[in-house]
This record gives C-alpha cells, sequence and structure tokens, in this order.
C-alpha cells in the first residue's frame, strides 16, 4: 500500500511539474485571456479545441516549416511533447 501511495504521489509531481512548465501568459497574449481569439484573426478559437486536437496542434506546430506558422515553432519549441502534451489538457474542452 505504501509504495502505491509513493507511486501515485510521485506521478502527480510529474504531472504538475509538466504543466507548470508551459508559460500561458506568453498564450494569452494572442490567443486572449481565456483562449477565445483568433490569434492574427486566423487561428482557430482554442477554447472551443478538444484537448486532444489542442495537443495534435502544438506537437505539429513544434515541426512545422510553414512559415506563416513559424511564430507558434518559436512560442513552444523549447518545450517537450510531454509538456505540451499536458499544457493541452488544462485548456479546450
Amino acid at each position: 500500500m505504501k509504495k502505491f501511495i509513493i507511486t501515485t504521489i510521485a506521478a502527480l509531481a510529474v504531472s504538475s511539474s509538466l504543466m507548470a512548465a508551459v508559460n500561458s501568459a506568453t498564450c494569452k497574449g494572442c490567443h486572449g485571456a481565456n483562449f477565445e481569439k483568433q490569434a492574427l484573426g486566423r487561428s482557430e478559437v482554442v477554447a472551443d479545441m478538444t484537448h486532444d486536437e489542442i495537443a495534435k496542434q502544438l506537437l505539429y506546430y513544434k515541426t512545422t516549416t510553414v512559415p506563416a506558422e513559424m511564430i507558434m515553432k518559436g512560442q513552444i519549441g523549447r518545450y517537450s511533447d510531454a509538456e505540451l502534451t499536458e499544457f493541452s489538457k488544462t485548456v479546450g474542452k
């Protein structure tokens, strides 16, 4: 039982640290305080996206070579795939 509790606490700590790693204040400058805006008037509204859609899009942006999408690559390129996936669970629906 003690091993289970320790393992659970460790897993929660890792998950929390991954979510904390992504600075959502940077996102809110373009996407709005509640992710309700179209960034630069052309993106999808993040608040209307599912967690899976957000994760997929963030991971795509990390590797994109499309010039119009490079702004997102610059914003999220420093985060690991795990950090971005965990962050996606905190926004959208």
